[in-house]
């Protein structure tokens, strides 16, 4: 399970938007839909996910109707607003999106289908372990209209999964990338590095694998440790070493290097596509603050500079939608300072960076320091943007602090 949730403003129990929320019909709408539950809990993960026994009473088999219920809130809500937008992306994240049966997510895409529509070629992803692909889910998933599988498989090395906790067989994922591509399907493989024991060669082993796999789209995090998780836990009792910085740093290096050399292109920091049209839609819509509803317990949204997030155990979540109440527990409205600090934050992350001339005034001086340390392009900065070097996105926080502080 997550962490607390942040805190806020009072949630209204309807739902509604604030009345003076200017909504810019023309920013692409998303929708992502967070499937809660999991096999086992990974030792580093600190999403909003349960395990069989911590549902205390929501059932697996309910959640897809009960999502829908919060679908048709958002589209009473959004049409209330006169902002209601067909979909330009929908991802199904978790969690493990395909423990469910392929058509209850069907289902849920087909809900939210109706109610938002969808522009021409929107991209629809849905996330995967590998255990739980096979050529009958992926067809199903086709067939309803997803585009896009994002499998995890996260390490090819037996004792990295274990030093995670992952638990799926490793041949499991070249059987899922296949049945994805058999159906016509972009195919997205997502790695991590750093792990406990995780040496560079096993890293290099990893990455090897991956591209063995001709996907169009990599994702590599570096594993961070999240406070609450078991993998912290074992870090402070000394039973597992601290990820080392300078090690991920040359794994991050290879990673790039690797994935350039096999015809991928950076976009974000922490994702490489084989071409412009097969990055992930979905995750730029966040990068460059575009609107999006969350629809599941926990999950947050954002509309026109509002955000709120709903209350985090799938039976609280699914007793409010019964009540006919909106399922979110708090709202925020960033100021302008907060606001300014979280574009530079995003935008400084993808290839197209961020306009020199969206920068605070008094800290666009600043850019040629970043550039004499090597951290951001100076051809890109004479053309008026900021975007950053291999360096500088090895050390994107600190791009940011000069930027923001």
């Amino acid at each position: 399970m997550a962490g607390p949730l942040p805190l806020g403003d009072p949630a209204p129990a309807d739902g509604r938007l604030p009345s003076d929320l200017s909504i810019d019909p023309a920013v692409p709408f998303s929708a992502y839909l967070h499937v809660p539950f999991c096999r086992v809990r990974c030792g580093y993960c600190d999403f909003n996910t349960y395990t069989s026994g911590e549902l205390r009473g929501a059932k697996q088999e309910d959640y897809a109707s009960t999502l829908i219920t919060e679908i048709d809130l958002a589209s009473r809500v959004l049409a209330d607003a006169g902002t209601l937008r067909p979909m330009d992306t929908v991802f199904f994240g978790g969690g493990t999106p395909t423990l469910l049966p392929a058509g209850d997510l069907a289902r849920m895409l087909d809900a939210a289908t109706d109610a938002f529509g969808l522009v021409d070629g929107a991209e629809i992803s849905v996330e995967a372990n590998p255990d739980t692909v096979t050529p009958e889910v992926v067809r199903i998933l086709a067939d309803a209209g997803v585009t896009r599988l994002s499998i995890g498989m996260q390490s090819a090395v037996p004792h990295v999964l274990a030093a995670l906790d992952r638990t799926h067989r490793p041949e499991n994922v070249t059987t899922a990338v296949a049945a994805a591509k058999d159906a016509g399907l972009a195919v997205s493989v997502d790695l991590i590095y750093g792990a406990p024991g995780e040496s560079l060669a096993d890293w290099e082993a990893s990455l090897d694998a991956a591209l063995a796999l001709e996907s169009d789209h990599v994702s590599a995090y570096a594993l961070i440790i999240e406070d609450g998780t078991k993998l912290a836990r074992q870090i402070r009792r000394g039973e597992v070493p601290m990820p080392d910085d300078d090690l991920q740093a040359d794994m991050y290096e290879l990673a790039d290097a690797r994935l350039a050399a096999a015809g991928f292109d950076w976009y974000e920091i922490s994702n490489w596509s084989r071409s412009v049209e097969q990055r992930s839609r979905h995750n730029l819509a966040y990068w460059r603050g575009s609107d999006w509803w969350g629809f599941g317990p926990g999950a947050h949204s954002h509309v026109a500079g509002l955000r709120w997030w709903n209350v985090k155990h799938p039976a609280a979540y699914a007793q409010r939608l019964a009540a006919s109440e909106s399922p979110a527990a708090g709202t925020e409205r960033p100021d302008e300072e907060s606001a300014t600090l979280e574009r530079i934050l995003l935008l400084s992350r993808i290839r197209e960076g961020i306009a020199v001339a969206d920068l605070p005034a008094d800290k666009r001086a600043r850019v040629a320091g970043l550039i004499a340390d090597g951290l951001v392009d100076a051809v890109a900065a004479v053309r008026g943007r900021v975007q950053l070097t291999l360096r500088g996105r090895l050390l994107a926080d600190a791009v940011v602090r000069e930027l923001t502080d």
